[in-house]
């Protein structure tokens, strides 16, 4: 599970997420970030009807990436806030290939921390 620090949570973080942040995408995934001047780094995850009209499978894509993202939190730069939309034609897709979008989206964003 996600820890309590990392998620975005209020209506007011998503929007300004939503509204200012810069935006990228890579398949059925879209991330929009920005900087939010605290120590640690939040994620909120967006997955509307389009994508499916079954909770069940709404759910299961967003435990899977909230998984991801924690996985990824140690190789994540701190200070900032990301918002993660799924596009329709999401829920035909695997666990990997979730992850191959989810690491080239933030790779492109350049939110990763450089290995050394």
């Amino acid at each position: 599970m996600l820890p309590r620090e990392n998620r975005l949570k209020r209506k007011k973080d998503f929007r300004w997420v939503l509204k200012k942040g810069k935006g990228f995408k890579e398949g059925f995934l879209f991330l929009k970030i920005i900087k939010n001047g605290l120590k640690n780094s939040r994620f909120g995850f967006i997955i509307s009807k389009k994508v499916s009209n079954k909770a069940t499978i709404r759910n299961k894509i967003k435990r899977q990436l909230r998984g991801l993202i924690q996985l990824k939190l140690k190789t994540i730069k701190t200070g900032f806030d990301g918002a993660l939309m799924v596009l329709p034609g999401a829920k035909k897709k695997n666990f990997q290939e979730f992850r191959n979008s989810l690491d080239k989206i933030l790779i492109r964003s350049g939110i990763l921390k450089t290995i050394r």
